[in-house]
């Protein structure tokens, strides 16, 4: 029988000089993810600091709106309380940023400013800028209204919404549901009430 020296191979040998260059593979390799490593902390370090100014910027972007609201609420009250007047009739209460809480019910009611005489009481929601959406919020005050002021239940009910300044579409809705506008004009307060429903 004759031998086949065909088969018979020898597995390759793998030389110093191969061992070396997996080795210096290995150890780049090594080096490269502890650079990966390095710059994934520090982009999460840049994330973080990131979202402390967004968050920083949100809360100081909150704090001008919400004193923008305080000018506009101020300006209002103080133009109502020297001239006391709405629905072509004078009003002897001017109340602002009235709140009231019923426990036993689980409501909630806010305004922004109520006016009262004898007969009749107002509801006015002071925006700075006041919108066609506006509108609907003023409106959607009444019925929880009622429930938590019975004693105006034989009163006439009116509504107006006051801003500083006033978008066209929010006077035309005003209009139509029969809200009054009032807006600042130069130092005074114009007061558009012709068209008012009694809610």
């Amino acid at each position: 029988m004759k031998k086949n020296n065909n088969l018979q191979k020898e597995a390759p040998t793998t030389s110093q000089n191969d061992w070396s260059e997996i080795w210096k593979l290995f150890r780049e390799s090594a080096e490269i993810s502890k650079e990966v490593k390095q710059l994934s902390k520090e982009n999460e370090q840049r994330f973080k600091e990131t979202d402390k100014i967004i968050k920083n910027l949100s809360k100081q972007i909150g704090g001008i709106s919400n004193s923008n609201g305080d000018v506009a609420e101020s300006y209002f009250f103080n133009s109502f309380k020297k001239y006391p007047h709405f629905a072509e009739q004078d009003f002897e209460s001017v109340e602002g940023n009235v709140n009231k809480y019923s426990k036993s019910l689980n409501l909630k009611g806010e305004y922004d400013l109520l006016l009262s005489n004898g007969t009749s009481v107002a509801i006015i929601e002071i925006k700075y800028k006041a919108k066609k959406e506006d509108v609907a919020e003023v409106v959607s005050k009444v019925e929880t209204f009622k429930i938590l002021f019975p004693q105006y239940k034989d009163y006439s009910l009116y509504l107006g919404l006051a801003g500083l300044s006033v978008e066209k579409g929010a006077e035309k809705e005003a209009i139509k549901q029969g809200v009054g506008i009032i807006k600042q004009v130069g130092k005074n307060m114009v007061i558009n009430d012709a068209h008012l429903k009694v809610y």
